[in-house]
């Protein structure tokens, strides 16, 4: 977004003036900008109409008193350029491009969206092929059809890749306050990074919400999301959708366990973004973050009205690593005292029947418990009674108020949550929003949210106290042409990486290569089709003598016969035979044309893919992250010391992978993949033990 069109954006936002152009579409659009409240001047452009919803047409662009602030565009595609032109002629602000037909509608789709970039101007333009543009702060819509939604006056800034989506969430039964909403389209002009970094820094923005299918610009996003950590907004995105990025990884065992979401994955960690897996647990993660902000940490006190609902807390919070720490022994006794016989003093605390609704007795229940515990955030589980059957509502309202009293005395974030997500009325849900509180749905989702703000609150610190570098984007990526695994083998050694000690050889000469070399010894047969040599019976082990060298000569010419007749050579690898490692480990690095370089840490050997156990890191790291991925590996256990096993020294491990991988990033672009599997983890050193690398395909 060039500063101009940034201008010209806050002009569209905030609008003095709407011109919406066209038919039908147009005057629901007129319809949804009275919905939203929209209080300017609003004029239509109808060549056909004398008037759009009750509003005098003007028959064309021209004639308008002055160039609009915002224009609502609908019209056939095939007018759409033209007609930005006349707007960028004239000196619009922005349009919103409901008018669909362009990329999304193949070859001639995508040349008349070329001369729709070519016409736009200094205009801010979201679409084509979108529904638009909902401001709830100052009450505005450039929107396509019916919405819902409301603001207290922040909220969430929500941007999506489907239309669909945009206005299902607008319909939502969450009460999630709202700041904007931005359906993108096409991107063909502004993208969802530009609106990123425009509605990060504004104050009524407390969250960003993000439906991603696909980014166009992935350093561009990087910087918008660092930009939103700066101005401490989180980010929450739901990532949907697949890629072919994965597709280009079919060699390599890595194509198996780290492809396109892995790669959006490690984008989200490596900038504070809260990656959610769907709908419902985005919208609640952003109302809790905007009516609450992120806690500090991830201690809770928890209070219920029933046993189950104490242990629903306590089973899922285990799993997620929230922490429902105990009551102090002082304070144990006060609440005996306070509460009836028939409760047990514990966090999450079931308060029982016996005092519910009814403040004189649960209010210095959940002050004493609140003030003796060193919690982070509050939560208090309440499903409400349905419209006719709601006589006691009253006595949950009595607990909400004094729950939410005592979290309010100490600074404490307090959240309201339903059991089942729609037993929390729209009445309920806006009163608690009033008071302060996050009024929270489903026990699984509201942990999440406070486990998810919490990560975000610990991720933000560390990446403003050491700013990652930016991506390493490389000009090569993609499939690429494999080389034999000696060759690769040199590449890893020019890297820093030991290898055994080995050489090449005829089938003839195995045998007195291997005694020269020193049993035991591993012969493997080299060739451009034997990529994976286990599968064709490729590779011997623990080959003893002269004699054994021979006879596993020939059982491999044998056993690759029948696996691939073109895949036999008389071209051999004779390798001393490695000692047993502390761990065997995968590591891949490759290109990517989106994400630049990535590194993939797994669990090595021949089991990699049935194991599945990876992490992805895009590069440059750091040698603290490549320690956190290996100890989140399953083979972590045996680099710590297991079972009477020595410790690996992660220091060196790390920073010799750290090497390799500034090599790679660093060196010829024509490499695009490597990946040592296994890769034998020693006490302090690493060996490639087998090595794959693919060049660029010429």
């Amino acid at each position: 977004m060039t500063p101009k069109q940034r201008s010209n954006f806050t002009r569209m936002l905030k609008p003095r003036h709407i011109a919406f152009i066209g038919g039908v579409d147009a005057m629901t659009a007129v319809t949804e900008a009275r919905r939203r409240g929209y209080e300017g001047q609003m004029w239509a452009v109808n060549p056909k109409r004398s008037e759009l919803a009750g509003i005098p047409c003007f028959a064309s662009i021209e004639e308008l008193p002055e160039a609009p602030d915002a224009v609502y565009l609908a019209v056939p595609a095939l007018a759409v350029v033209a007609c930005v032109a006349q707007l960028a002629q004239m000196g619009a602000g922005g349009v919103v491009c409901y008018s669909a037909g362009f990329k999304e509608a193949g070859e001639n789709g995508a040349a008349a969206e070329i001369a729709l970039c070519s016409a736009v101007g200094d205009m801010a333009l979201i679409g084509p092929n979108c529904y638009g543009l909902i401001n709830y702060i100052d009450n505005s819509a450039l929107w396509s059809f019916a919405h819902g939604g409301s603001s207290p006056g922040y909220g969430a800034a929500i941007i999506t890749q489907s239309g669909m989506f945009s206005s299902d969430i607008t319909m939502s039964q969450r009460s999630l306050p709202m700041a904007y909403m931005i359906s993108c389209g096409n991107q063909a002009v502004l993208s969802l990074e530009d609106y990123l970094d425009y509605f990060c820094q504004d104050p009524a923005v407390r969250a960003v919400g993000l439906h991603i299918e696909g980014l166009l610009d992935i350093p561009a996003f990087e910087r918008a999301a660092l930009k939103a950590l700066k101005h401490n907004t989180p980010v929450v995105a739901l990532k949907t959708g697949s890629s072919v990025i994965g597709s280009t990884l079919t060699v390599s065992h890595t194509g198996s366990i780290s492809g396109a979401n892995e790669l959006y994955e490690a984008l989200f960690e490596r900038v504070g973004i809260i990656g959610v897996s769907n709908p419902s647990q985005m919208l609640e993660t952003l109302k809790y973050l905007s009516v609450l902000g992120a806690p500090k940490g991830r201690s809770l006190i928890g209070f219920t009205c029933s046993g189950g609902g104490a242990t629903m807390l306590a089973d899922h919070a285990e799993k997620i690593d929230l922490r429902f720490p105990p009551i102090d022994s002082e304070a144990v006794q006060t609440l005996t005292d306070l509460l009836p016989d028939i409760a047990t003093v514990t966090n999450p605390l079931d308060y029982t029947t016996p005092i519910w609704g009814q403040p004189e007795f649960t209010s210095p229940v959940f002050t004493t418990a609140m003030q003796a515990v060193e919690a982070q955030s509050a939560i208090l589980v309440q499903d409400y009674p349905v419209a006719g059957l709601d006589g006691s509502k009253i006595l949950y309202q009595k607990d909400a108020v004094a729950f939410a009293e005592a979290a309010a005395a100490i600074n404490l974030p307090a959240a309201i949550c339903a059991t089942i997500p729609e037993n929390l009325d729209i009445e309920t849900r806006e009163y608690l929003i009033s008071i302060g509180v996050a009024p929270m749905q489903g026990i699984h989702e509201t942990l999440n949210a406070i486990s998810q703000a919490a990560w975000w609150n610990k991720v933000r610190d560390n990446c403003l106290a050491d700013l990652p570098a930016p991506l390493a984007v490389s000009s090569s990526s993609g499939p690429g042409t494999p080389v034999t695994e000696d060759e690769g083998k040199q590449w890893v050694q020019r890297a820093g990486v030991a290898v055994p000690k080995g050489r090449c050889t005829s089938g003839a000469d195995a045998a007195q290569a291997a005694d020269g070399i020193g049993f035991p010894v591993v012969i493997k047969m080299m060739g451009e089709d034997l990529l994976h040599k286990t599968e064709a019976g490729a590779v011997a082990l623990s080959i003893g003598s002269s004699d054994d060298a021979d006879e596993a000569v020939s059982k491999m010419r044998y056993d690759v016969t029948n696996y691939d007749t073109k895949a036999i050579t008389d071209r051999f690898l004779v390798e001393e035979m490695s000692p047993k490692p502390l761990a065997e480990l995968l590591v891949n690095l490759r290109r990517d044309p989106q994400f630049g370089t990535a590194l993939t840490l797994g669990s090595g050997g021949t089991l990699v893919e049935l194991v599945g156990d990876a992490v992805t890191l895009l590069l440059p790291c750091n040698q603290s992250e490549i320690i956190d991925a290996l100890l989140n590996l399953k083979a972590g256990l045996l680099l710590r010391g297991f079972r009477n096993s020595p410790p690996a020294d992660l220091t060196k491990i790390s920073a010799a992978i750290q090497q390799l991988c500034a090599y790679f990033v660093t060196g010829s672009d024509d490499v695009v993949e490597v990946e040592i599997n296994p890769l034998f983890a020693y006490e302090d050193r690493i060996v490639a033990i087998d090595v794959l690398l693919q060049r660029t395909v010429r």
